[in-house]
């Protein structure tokens, strides 16, 4: 059988091997709590935040970390070998792929379309650390959540450690609930927390943990950066270990879908790193700011609305 994963929250001896880990790896956590003041219309009248998680390792960044964390740590031991998915441009991939070289674990990378003649710089960095890239098609990715195929994978590679794409499930879900904790370690009772929407598991973790906080209510904004609608909805609710309605995914910033991009969002993303020094790619973070500087302008935030943008680092898709 493949590895199921159940929503539980860590004990204590997971807790130890998660700092365990974060150690061997120089995690570096928490993640810094940045007051960001933009010159954007209207952004005066709010307290804007953004929660570094691109800061959290060079490679490892951002809730790639808070994803992986439980599902690495939840058994007595770490795993000899690990399958998962992902394109060309994988934020996930390149981090998971980094991490089982540092800890001495095989790993397997399911990789959308054919890049032999032309790889990536992801998939360089994927060869270097001496990762299996399995080059599969588009039909055959259609399948990777269809049982049979993953256990036929489990077969074929001998592991039941399969890691969805994304790094999404409810493990992932309670990885993200260190953000949470963090947050409420560093700062004042917030208003909302924004964060880009793809797989679901870092909204639902956000979403959940805040439920369950007892603090002061937080309304959780995700930006969708594919066009989907409704199926964006279907993926947070599949993941959230019980219903909640603090959050809720705005559809009207993906552009013109999934990692594609277009010259006001590039020239967004090149300002945020000059002007700020925050550096953002076009496929999820950029599509975030961009989304909520234009929410900001369009006056959709309460003056003195706290509001902390999460960086959920990963910067591939700027990469050429």
């Amino acid at each position: 059988m493949i590895k199921h994963y159940k929503f539980v929250y860590p004990d204590f001896t997971t807790l130890l091997l998660q700092s365990s880990l974060e150690t061997r790896l120089h995690i570096q956590r928490p993640s810094p709590l940045q007051p960001f003041a933009p010159q954007w219309p209207g952004a005066e009248q709010l307290q804007l935040f953004i929660k570094r998680d691109d800061q959290l390792h060079a490679v490892i960044s951002g809730n790639k970390w808070r994803k992986l964390s439980q599902q690495l740590t939840q058994y007595a031991s770490l795993p000899d070998h690990i399958v998962s998915f992902g394109g060309g441009y994988s934020n996930h991939l390149h981090a998971l792929g980094y991490l089982c070289w540092q800890l001495g674990i095989t790993f397997s990378a399911m990789v959308r379309g054919d890049y032999r003649n032309h790889p990536t710089p992801m998939l360089v960095d994927l060869q270097r650390w001496q990762t299996q890239i399995c080059y599969v098609s588009r039909l055959e990715y259609q399948q990777r959540s269809d049982p049979e195929y993953l256990q036929a994978l489990a077969q074929r590679f001998a592991t039941r450690f399969i890691i969805p794409e994304g790094g999404s499930n409810q493990a992932a879900v309670a990885g993200i609930g260190q953000i949470v904790d963090e947050l409420h370690a560093q700062t004042a009772p917030l208003d909302v927390i924004a964060a880009p929407v793809a797989s679901g598991a870092t909204l639902a973790g956000l979403a959940h943990h805040c439920a369950q906080s007892g603090a002061r209510p937080t309304s959780i904004l995700g930006i969708g950066v594919l066009k989907g609608e409704g199926y964006l909805e279907s993926l947070v609710q599949a993941l959230l270990p019980q219903p909640c309605s603090n959050w809720h995914i705005d559809h009207t910033h993906c552009g013109r879908g999934y990692a594609k991009s277009d010259t006001e969002l590039l020239e967004f993303c090149e300002q945020m790193q000059h002007q700020y020094a925050v550096p953002v790619e076009p496929v999820y973070s950029g599509k975030l700011f961009l989304g909520v500087k234009k929410k900001i302008a369009a006056g959709e935030f309460a003056p003195g609305t706290r509001l902390v943008l999460l960086h959920t680092g990963g910067l591939q898709g700027a990469r050429n």
